[in-house]
């Protein structure tokens, strides 16, 4: 992994490309970052980089992390991060990470919570299909046999049932980057991010297979 960054989600538009094409776009406000940290293979066992995202009140902050950011140089972050990158020897504490690390062109893959959606029925959870519509039918949405034969009779484990749907982390791979913006730390993604606004999502460099 050579390049990474934290931003957040602002929301959803749409572009106009130079020869007129429509372009669903995904707008993130990425960085600025700062390295909190620098981990060595010496030191640490490994080698990555720590990053801090947001301001946050130094009220909210416990002792040990407003030591950690003291020693560091900055303000209390609300967000800290590791990255294992290629070239983690090459930062130093203290270094601001900004969003034109990225250029338009770029393949990057973005993780994030997805939206929660609560208790879900197995039709919306997993796509399963509903009942007989027909007239006397009372299985329009309700949940078919769940059984077994009579060996093993039980149902078995990962079953797709009824359940909690959403809030899981999502990682959505090979998004293009359409535009940068430098001077407010906004990146504009071609397509649909994971997570609602103003979710924390990482960016990183798609690694080619």
């Amino acid at each position: 992994m050579k390049k990474a960054i934290l931003a957040t989600k602002i929301g959803m538009t749409q572009i106009f490309a130079e020869d007129g094409e429509l372009i669903p776009v995904t707008v993130l406000q990425a960085g600025p970052c700062v390295v909190t940290q620098v981990k060595t293979l010496e030191n640490d066992g490994y080698s990555a980089v720590q990053v801090g995202f947001v301001d946050k009140r130094e009220k909210l902050t416990t002792k040990p992390m407003k030591g950690h950011f003291d020693k560091a140089g900055t303000t209390p972050k609300r967000f800290v991060k590791e990255f294992k990158l290629d070239d983690a020897e090459n930062y130093t504490v203290g270094q601001e990470i900004t969003v034109d690390m990225f250029a338009a062109g770029d393949k990057i893959d973005a993780t994030a919570i997805s939206k929660g959606k609560g208790y879900q029925g197995a039709i919306k959870r997993h796509g399963q299909h509903t009942g007989p519509k027909t007239h006397g039918s009372k299985y329009h949405r309700h949940a078919g046999s769940n059984g077994m034969a009579s060996d093993p009779a039980k149902v078995m484990k990962g079953k797709k049932m009824p359940g909690h749907m959403g809030h899981v982390q999502v990682t959505v791979q090979n998004l293009e980057v359409v535009r940068i913006d430098k001077e407010n730390n906004v990146m504009l993604v071609k397509g649909s991010v994971p997570g609602p606004k103003k979710a924390l999502v990482t960016l990183k460099n798609t690694v080619k297979a």
